[in-house]
Parts: structure tokens; sequence; C-alpha cells
């Protein structure tokens, strides 16, 4: 019975695997005429982790000035959380893609 030596291949092709990084979403607050501007800080703050009051001051300011703010931007699934609990708390929100 015989035995085969198998020779290894001497070089090793590196392939490298380059990640796109996932598409990000704007979570944007639009201005409403009936929750009271220190409703939409409170809320901003319980929904979003980490956003401080002054932060969320500016936010509510701005959409209430311009009609509509930038409150995060994140992965879709985040995205759509924020949203969705902002709403469900009787506050004007959507997503849109970042460009």
């Amino acid at each position: 019975m015989s035995t085969k030596v198998l020779d290894k291949p001497s070089v090793v092709e590196k392939t490298s695997t380059i990640r796109k990084p996932a598409p990000r979403y704007r979570v944007l607050l639009h201005n409403d005429d009936f929750n009271s501007m220190e409703y939409v800080v409170q809320t901003l703050m319980k929904t979003v982790a980490g956003l401080t009051q002054p932060q969320a001051v500016s936010i509510m300011m701005e959409a209430h000035n311009s009609g509509i703010a930038l409150v995060i931007t994140c992965a879709l699934e985040h995205a759509e959380f924020y949203c969705e609990t902002l709403c469900n708390h009787g506050l004007t929100s959507t997503i849109e893609p970042d460009e």
C-alpha cells in the first residue's frame, strides 16, 4: 500500500472582504399644534437614550420654528423603533434615508 503525499501550495491567496457600512436613516420630528413643548422634550429624552435635555430642547425648537427637525441618524431598525415610539406618544415622526 502506497501513501501519496500532497504538496501544500506555497502561496496562500488572501482575499479581502470589503464591508459596506449599513445604510443609515434619519428620524425626523414634525411640529404639531397640540403637544406642549415640555411634553415633546420629555418624550424625546425618554425615547432616545443618551439625549440630554439641552439637545432635546434644541430638537424641539427646531421642529417648532422650522416645522421639522432631525432627531437622530441611525440604522433602519433603530430608526423604525424611535419613529414608532415617538408616534405612539402622540408626536409626529417620519424616517428617511440618509444620503
